[in-house]
């Protein structure tokens, strides 16, 4: 069952240096239960999305158009009170940075149980039984006394947990995780995203994961969205994405990770960055990064499109690809391919994109 559809928003920001179109027209779903991933670079809008589906969007930006279609019931067009019964309570999120999504004057116990009370309307003794609990879930130790502790009190890798415990304290149905893993070593990523996923299960919760590493979207994530400049350019299952890639800017993506046993000297890297999206170049964003760009890239913006009919694609769609080379516009061919290695590419190293 559908549980969250997104149809053709997008987002202004209005800036001294102009418009900045953070999100434009995108659109997509998400299944009850499933684990969503949204991969791109810094700037792609991946963020921008997020706060968006929580209606937390601030001067100078604006919603301007799309609906947000949560359970059947456009999320843009409820009031003040109604959006803040969604918020935390049936969609929650985990920030991008822990420490500075806690309140530093507050205990983080406390941080927990407030939420609790005022969706759940538990009582303080309540509350406070819940949230050692959660804690505890979430692989605090000794909950109970560091119920009281601040947040400075706790490692990185603890205030994400907490972090986490808040989000899953109210039992929401969507979860959404913007990049939960930043700034930990390698280790307590692991351990934080097996937990999510374990949390998600336990508790059946859709997640939306917003990162920018390909390995950790092959790790959890059923399905996936490519964003570029605001845009979504590819759409797929995870085993497609990694087996049949569509677009050239995925492709880039791929063939830039590092695998243990690499023999070349240098990394393979996609030129240039992403554009300003003040000034987003005219026709395919993409194309002065892309080693396939033809004129017609520069004049005629590709629109997501099924890749083996061409048809427009839809929220409902689960692969697309926006590249004129499946509207039949493109003179030349894409010309990569994807060679497999080892017994399970997406769970392993061994997949090269070239």
């Amino acid at each position: 069952m559908t549980l969250l559809e997104i149809n053709d928003l997008t987002v202004n920001f209005y800036t001294e240096d102009g418009v900045v179109t953070a999100v434009d027209d995108l659109s997509y779903r998400i299944e009850s239960g499933e684990t969503f991933g949204v991969v791109g670079e810094s700037g792609a809008g991946k963020s921008v999305t997020a706060l968006s589906l929580m209606r937390l969007i601030e001067d100078p930006g604006r919603i301007e158009s799309g609906e947000i279609l949560f359970k059947g019931e456009d999320l843009l067009e409820m009031s003040e009170a109604e959006i803040r019964s969604v918020r935390g309570n049936e969609i929650a999120m985990i920030f991008q940075d822990a420490q500075t999504a806690l309140n530093p004057v507050y205990s983080v116990g406390e941080q927990i149980s407030e939420a609790i009370r005022h969706h759940l309307n538990y009582s303080d003794a309540e509350a406070r039984d819940r949230t050692i609990q959660l804690l505890d879930r979430v692989g605090i130790p000794d909950a109970e006394s560091r119920y009281d502790d601040y947040p400075h009190e706790f490692s990185g890798g603890m205030q994400q947990r907490a972090v986490i415990a808040m989000a899953l304290s109210c039992d929401p149905d969507l979860l959404i995780a913007d990049e939960p893993t930043t700034a930990l070593d390698v280790t307590t990523e692991a351990k934080i995203l097996d937990q999510i996923q374990d949390l998600a299960d336990e508790f059946d919760t859709a997640v939306q994961l917003i990162t920018h590493d390909l390995g950790v979207v092959a790790k959890i994530c059923e399905r996936v969205m490519v964003m570029y400049a605001g845009r979504p350019v590819e759409k797929a299952p995870v085993e497609d994405l990694y087996y049949d890639p569509k677009h050239p800017y995925t492709v880039g993506l791929m063939s830039s990770i590092p695998r243990i046993g690499d023999e070349r000297d240098r990394l393979q890297t996609i030129p240039g960055t992403m554009p300003d999206l003040v000034d987003v170049p005219p026709g395919c964003a993409f194309h002065p990064r892309c080693p396939y760009a033809e004129e017609s890239c520069a004049q005629k913006q590709p629109p997501l499109v099924d890749p083996e009919t061409g048809d427009a694609a839809t929220a409902a769609d689960d692969r697309a690809a926006a590249c004129l080379e499946y509207t039949g516009d493109l003179e030349g061919e894409l010309e990569f391919e994807v060679s497999v290695e080892g017994e399970d590419p997406l769970l392993e190293e061994g997949q090269d994109a070239r």
